[in-house]
């Protein structure tokens, strides 16, 4: 019987050492050709440690007339690179897919019209949240007003009074601050 069988025996009996001593012989080898698959020292590194916990969890499966230990690693390491490949392409297309949705910054944006918005979007932190809740769903989401009732479970007349009281406090504040030079005339919708 070969060190690697008695190592099997071991290994497929729960005897922790055996594990160690699979890595001691092994681990090198499973390192090696992770990085070859992977091309990422520490993803190797990753696959390799995945590989020898595949391994104890799954020792029962190992079967000595099939092939040979370092065989049977290998073949888990190689599954386990393959699945981090595909992991990392279904990330790189996620990535890629929320940077194409995302638009372009607006270049026709006038210092102005950027602090209009900054105007906006401060004054309705200031708000109490159910009056901010109600306006944001109303000129983000473009909800009616029974729509919003329905949303946030208040009365219709409730959402009413929110929206009017949060477009009074937005003008007031618009008043007082005059907003930015030359854009008190437009209003607080043309910042939404």
């Amino acid at each position: 019987m070969s060190s690697d069988d008695e190592l099997a025996e071991r290994l497929r009996a729960g005897d922790e050492t055996a594990l160690r001593v699979a890595y001691e012989r092994h681990g090198s080898a499973v390192l090696y050709l992770a990085q070859r698959l992977l091309g990422n020292r520490a993803d190797s590194e990753d696959v390799t440690q995945m590989t020898f916990v595949a391994a104890w969890t799954g020792r029962d499966s190992f079967d000595p007339q099939r092939g040979t230990m370092l065989g049977w690693l290998l073949g888990i390491a190689r599954r386990k690179a393959v699945d981090r490949l595909r992991s990392a392409s279904r990330e790189q297309r996620t990535t890629e897919t929320v940077q194409a949705q995302q638009t372009a910054p607006d270049t026709d944006e006038t210092p102005e019209r950027i602090v209009d918005r900054l105007v906006v979007a401060d004054e309705l932190g200031r708000l109490p949240d159910e009056q901010r809740r109600t306006l944001e769903l109303a000129f983000f989401d473009d909800l009616t007003h029974p729509q919003i009732a329905t949303v946030t479970g208040l009365p219709l007349g409730t959402v009413k009074s929110h929206i009017r009281r949060g477009m009074a406090n937005l003008r007031r504040r618009w008043e007082v601050d005059g907003a930015t030079f030359g854009s008190r005339s437009a209003g607080p919708s043309r910042a939404l």
